[in-house]
């Protein structure tokens, strides 16, 4: 590895360290729909992203809601203190493309049809409204 690429890779991870963040790899559905759910709470205060991913019918907003815990408790553990009502937001969340399992089916007249089964990798990023300004 090269000097410059090392200096921006530790650059990097100085970086992670004071963000808080959790990630979901390899969940078991298509991109497309997990957007769907992490567009709803984008920007949002976390308690009131947390009400809307529990009453979603939407099979991803269990999942996403699992990981704003997760996140919050990460915020949490790093602070060594409560989150309090109105402090936390949902700063940043992406839904990447995973890896695709690629599967045939039977078709008319000795044919077969692919089946692409998609997966995706969510990252969502938790911080206070003073940080959100900051970065912006």
């Amino acid at each position: 590895m090269g000097a410059r690429k090392r200096i921006s890779a530790e650059k990097r991870k100085r970086a992670l360290k004071t963000m808080y963040f959790a990630k979901l790899q390899n969940v078991p559905t298509s991109p497309r729909k997990m957007r769907l759910v992490a567009d709803m709470i984008r920007g949002m205060e976390v308690n009131r992203a947390l009400g809307i991913l529990k009453f979603s019918s939407k099979e991803a907003a269990a999942r996403v809601e699992k990981l704003l815990r997760s996140a919050v408790a990460n915020w949490e553990q790093k602070n060594e203190r409560k989150a309090e009502s109105g402090e936390l937001f949902v700063t940043k969340i992406y839904v990447d493309g995973g890896s695709t399992l690629k599967r045939m089916r039977p078709a008319p007249q000795g044919r077969g049809y692919r089946i692409r089964k998609r997966s995706n990798h969510v990252t969502l990023f938790v911080g206070s409204k003073s940080n959100n300004e900051e970065q912006i």
